[in-house]
């Protein structure tokens, strides 16, 4: 059974199988996955998607010449396809058990983790005063014991969203303005294969990941932690 947390290297993985060569995902590409794990939208059912819509193109191809796929939106309108085939079988990624973690390497993985996004708080050149108060109960998380890792994973989701709202409210207009237009420009090319929900929760993942960049911040979420 695929690990929990490899949701997005799976993904990674099983594009560049598919296209044949190496290519480094985009900003784009990832806020894809990132609505994609929101929905709840099992690895499998992804996996399937993203085979679907290369099959369609190779078939195209054998009937003349078509564009190489560069970006893993391209099979984004197949991804949901599959997964309404799929909405009465799953509608979530598989929990994560409560013995997951033991006092071994996952244990050192998630302190790691963990401390590694509170030092990154802490030096943020923006809201200081909050993002600091999100470092303290990240080291609060790590000096005491979640009852399991979904536990823990709620814990660091509610404290993302207050992350997010915090920049969101201190982000100068001009920057946010530039993720935006950065966004929409990435977007372009798609919006006719994606609805306009798809669209908007796609944008705001860009913005989130632009952010976070462009403060040296890091994701909260296990979903990040660094594998190996």
């Amino acid at each position: 059974m695929r690990n929990y947390f490899n949701y997005f290297t799976e993904i990674e993985e099983h594009f560049q199988h598919r296209r044949g060569s190496l290519l480094l995902l985009s900003t784009l590409d990832w806020a894809l996955i990132e609505t994609w794990r929101d929905a709840g939208i099992p690895l499998e059912v992804v996996l399937r998607g993203i085979d679907e819509a290369f099959d369609r193109h190779e078939a195209r191809q054998r009937k003349g010449r078509q564009r190489r796929i560069n970006g893993l939106a391209w099979a984004a309108q197949a991804v949901m396809e599959a997964a309404e085939r799929r909405v009465d079988a799953a509608t979530g990624v598989a929990p994560v058990r409560a013995d997951a973690v033991g006092d071994g390497f996952e244990r050192e993985q998630i302190v790691q983790h963990l401390n590694s996004a509170a030092d990154a708080l802490d030096g943020g050149a923006i809201a200081p005063k909050a993002l600091a108060g999100i470092a303290e109960r990240l080291r609060e998380m790590v000096r005491g014991e979640a009852a399991n890792l979904e536990e823990l994973e709620r814990q660091l989701a509610a404290l993302e969203e207050k992350l997010f709202a915090v920049l969101m409210s201190h982000v100068p207009e001009e920057e946010l303005l530039r993720f935006k237009t950065e966004a929409a420009r990435s977007l372009a090319g798609y919006r006719s294969r994606m609805t306009a929900v798809q669209l908007r929760q796609i944008e705001q993942q860009f913005v989130h990941k632009r952010m976070l960049e462009h403060y040296g911040l890091q994701r909260l979420s296990l979903f990040y932690m660094r594998q190996g």
